[in-house]
This record gives structure tokens, C-alpha cells and sequence, in this order.
């Protein structure tokens, strides 16, 4: 694992390398103190992580980063913040997988660094990995960012109101996630639902998210329904929490609603556009393993990122029994009109459950046409 970190202080090299002793891991790690040493060590050697700081002397972070991926696109990238950045940080999502803290600290980078190993274990593509670095930002819907303005001018707006105006969709969803997740807002604890990352964001943090997220979006790829993958995204959302139930219900309803994020990523590969004559979606990663890898990267939990990237073969899931990714792929499944894998559900002993499931699936989209 070859760590490049971009810092204007001497000392963080030093640092990182005490702690990573301690820790006992052996990574390569190399400073740079400028972008051109930065530039010139990139071109020289494969990077498996970029850090950059935000404002450095002489050099934009987030530019250096975009530099870093043109030549290594596999290669996660995080921006260290100082308290302030965050409107500048939101113009940065393109070129920066994740957020940490600035001045450096080493436990948080190692804990960044070794989700992304355990990422790359999990998916481990070079196909994969390259084609997820070279996307950039994902485009949510024009309208949403009026709809949040006009909610927040209301006395009467609440988290639950913003939550459910976010969940709208699920690529402005894993965004605020995303950004809620990076070591600069969590203080060391995850956040797997929206309404709660409304809360920790705040809302006029979660306005200019939104408005970043149209502002800098690039167009969508191919012919994509837009509102029709909303819409399952949403009702797969809703039917994933009442199947699973309890305490991991959030984490399946998250997980449902971002499972067809990697749909709007370019050149990956969507069997059911194949198989209806598109030929531009027959090659290239699963959209499923790619859009997983992405959310990976910008540091969401392990379960929402395997439930996602396993949820078109739930049987692959190294999670045993009936957990995230199951109930992921019956409700998304159920939801689409697509094909229940009832071996895997007889494996885990809940094939009897489907026709109650099919029912339940079947009211959500009566009471949504109605």
C-alpha cells in the first residue's frame, strides 16, 4: 500500500510513521511539500491513496488530486479540511473520495486507508477500480435544491421533512452520507440513515450540498430513467426496512436506496439495458460492484457497501444468513418485476416468507399508483 500525502507540514510524515510502528503495519508512505514534487512522485510510481491538504503554499489540493487521478484513477483520494473550508470542500467532490481532518491525524488516516484495503479485498477489479477513478460527480435532479430552499423558509420543517426530501434520490442521498461520514463530521461515529446526517450536517451545510451536487454535476450517461429509478429506489427502500426489521433495518433501507447508484456511472455494464439492445451496456464492470466501490470509497459502512454490491446475487454475500444484502435484493427484486433468487432464500430458510413478501411489495406500488 503506497500512501502519497500532500503537506506543508514537516512533521506529519514523521507522525504517520510513529503511529503505523505502533500499529504494526507496513505501508510505504511519502511526503511531498509542493504540487511539483507531488506531480513528479505520482508520474515516478503507482498511488494506492492521495492526501492532499485543501489550500497548501503554492497549490489548490483539489486540482492536484484531479491532476493524481488522470494518472492513477484507482487511486483513493482524501482532502484534508481545516474548520471554515466546508463551502470550498463542496466544490472538491469531484476530485476527493472522502473528507479528513486538517492537521492530520494518523488514526484517521489509517482507518480511511484500511477500509480501503478491505474494499479492494472485497471487490477486488482492476477493471473495476479504474473505471469507478475516473468518474468524477454524480448529478442529482435540478428541482431539489428549490424544494430544500422553500422547505427550510417554513417554521414548520423538521429533519423527518428534510430527511424525506433527500431521499428523493438516491445519488444526493449517498452524497450527504457521504460528506457525513468523512472524519471531518463524524467525530468517530457512523451515521447510516439520512434523517440523522441532516442532523449532524445542519441545514445551511446541507443546502450547499445540494446546491454543489447540481451546480457541478456532469451530464448522465446513456438514457437513464431518471424518475423511474427514483421511484425504486424509494419503494425498495421502504419495503427493505419492514423485511428485515430491527435494529438493521436503516442499514437495509439505505442500502436499497443507493443499490442502483452505479447505473449512472459511465462504461459499466446494466444486463437488463444489454439484454433490451443497448449495446453500450454490455461490457465494462457490473453497475452493481461498480457503484458499491464508489459508496466504499467515499467511507460508507462495509454492510451497505456489500449489501449494494451483491444484491443482483444475494448467495455471494459474505455475510451469512438473512441479513442487509438479502433483504436488499428481495425488495429491490419485488419492487422491479425482476426475478427473486428463491434458492438463495431456500438456503436461508425464508423461501415460505416470499409469497407474504410479494404481498407486502404489491401494496407499496398499489398505494404509490394510487
Amino acid at each position: 500500500m503506497f500512501v502519497l500525502i500532500v503537506s506543508s507540514n514537516p512533521a506529519t510524515h514523521a507522525e504517520l510513521n510513529q503511529t503505523l510502528s505502533e500499529f504494526g503495519l507496513d505501508w510505504d508512505t511519502e511526503q511531498a511539500q509542493d504540487a511539483v514534487t507531488a506531480l513528479a512522485i505520482a508520474m515516478d510510481r503507482p498511488v494506492d491513496v492521495a492526501v492532499a491538504e485543501l489550500r497548501g503554499p503554492g497549490f489548490d489540493g483539489a486540482g492536484l488530486l484531479a491532476q493524481i487521478r488522470s494518472h492513477h484513477p484507482e487511486a483513493a483520494r482524501l482532502l484534508l479540511l481545516e474548520e471554515g473550508e466546508e463551502p470550498a470542500a463542496m466544490m472538491s467532490m469531484d476530485s476527493a473520495h472522502r473528507f479528513l481532518n486538517k492537521p492530520l491525524r494518523a488514526e484517521e488516516l489509517v482507518d480511511a486507508v484500511e477500509s480501503v484495503a478491505e474494499l479492494r479485498e472485497l471487490l477486488d477489479s482492476p477493471e473495476l477500480k479504474a473505471a469507478v477513478g475516473r468518474v468524477g460527480n454524480l448529478p442529482p435532479p435540478p428541482k431539489l435544491y428549490l424544494e430544500l430552499s422553500r422547505a427550510l423558509e417554513s417554521e414548520d420543517t423538521t429533519p423527518s421533512t428534510l430527511s424525506n426530501l433527500i431521499s428523493q434520490d438516491p445519488v444526493v442521498a449517498a452524497k450527504v452520507l457521504r460528506m457525513c461520514n468523512s472524519a471531518y463530521f463524524s467525530g468517530g461515529r457512523t451515521v447510516t440513515d439520512i434523517r440523522s446526517a441532516v442532523i449532524r450536517l445542519g441545514q445551511q451545510t446541507l443546502r450547499r450540498l445540494v446546491l454543489a451536487s447540481e451546480v457541478f454535476s456532469q451530464s448522465i450517461p446513456g438514457n437513464i430513467d431518471r424518475e423511474a429509478m427514483q421511484q425504486r429506489a424509494l419503494l425498495s427502500s421502504q419495503l427493505a426496512a419492514r423485511l428485515l426489521g430491527g435494529s438493521s433495518s436503516e442499514l437495509a433501507a439505505t442500502a436499497a436506496l443507493l443499490a442502483d447508484v452505479g447505473m449512472l456511472l459511465p462504461g459499466v455494464r446494466i444486463p437488463a439495458a444489454c439484454a433490451a439492445g443497448e449495446l453500450d451496456k454490455c461490457s465494462g464492470p457490473h453497475y452493481a460492484e461498480a457503484g458499491a466501490y464508489l459508496l466504499g470509497l467515499w467511507g460508507l459502512p462495509m454492510p451497505i457497501v456489500e449489501a449494494v454490491a451483491s444484491h443482483h446475487q444475494p448467495g455471494r454475500s459474505r455475510f451469512r444468513g438473512f441479513w442487509v444484502g438479502g433483504a436488499v435484493h428481495v425488495a429491490r427484486a419485488l419492487v422491479s418485476g425482476e426475478a427473486v433468487d428463491e434458492q438463495y432464500l431456500e438456503s436461508v430458510g425464508l423461501r415460505e416468507r416470499l409469497p407474504a413478501w410479494r404481498k407486502m411489495a404489491d401494496d407499496l406500488l398499489a398505494a404509490e399508483a394510487a
